[in-house]
């Protein structure tokens, strides 16, 4: 059994473009610039934590600013790395809880933040959550049905998590294709409006590829052009 693991107010962190780390989730990292080279040996030497933020782009009048991180991240722990002869690395990293940036405290050798952990918020009774969870499966599924490439056995394996908060979170994670979303879902405390974000996104993509197929007709993909 493991003991309780204590989430530091300070933690370094890798700053990363098109990522949305979520709690639970695996992540596998390949280490190879210097700074982050650096921040993996001091990390391993300490208490094996670290945290990983998505790059916000969207903000204009940060521009001008180095690697502006999104405000909310995911504090993580290395379980298992391997270090390759030319001193690069391969980690896996599992996340542990959401953390709100409330400020960068340095960058040399390598961005330190500091941080206030955020705990998931239920919102509704678990009879309701139950509801979302398998609505959002069979979304899921029906989505697969309709040609989307979502893999078989991760789809049946998220059947057997039982925890709502755990089960979105690890769909998002995995599934969510949309990269803005996937961000506003780890922002989102509450997991019932979690669900229901998810939910939504999903409802209208399904509803695009089923208008996509009735275009289509019995034309093959690359024939749509002739329809």
């Amino acid at each position: 059994m493991e003991m309780e693991i204590v989430v530091p107010n300070e933690l370094p962190v890798m700053t990363l473009s098109g990522v949305a780390f979520f709690p639970q989730a695996l992540l596998p990292l390949h280490i190879f610039e210097p700074r982050y080279r650096q921040m993996l040996s001091d990390v391993l030497a300490k208490d094996r934590l670290m945290a990983v933020v998505g790059l916000d782009t969207s903000n204009s009048a940060q521009e001008a600013a180095f690697e502006p991180p999104h405000q909310v991240a995911t504090v993580g722990i290395i379980r298992a790395c391997q270090k390759r002869e030319n001193g690069t690395s391969n980690l896996l990293l599992q996340g542990l809880c959401r953390a709100r940036i409330t400020s960068i405290l340095s960058e040399d050798p390598y961005r330190i933040i500091s941080i206030q952990a955020l705990q998931s918020e239920p919102g509704d009774d678990p009879q309701y959550h139950e509801q979302l969870r398998r609505e959002l499966a069979q979304l899921l599924n029906k989505k697969r049905q309709l040609g989307a490439e979502l893999p078989e056995e991760l789809t049946e394996f998220l059947h057997t998590v039982k925890d709502p908060d755990t089960f979105v979170d690890l769909a998002a994670f995995s599934l969510c294709e949309n990269q803005a979303l996937k961000q506003q879902l780890l922002e989102t405390l509450e997991v019932t409006t979690r669900f229901e974000l998810f939910n939504r996104h999903l409802r209208q993509e399904i509803s695009e590829m089923q208008f996509r197929r009735k275009l289509q007709g019995e034309l093959s993909d690359d024939r749509i052009a002739e329809n």
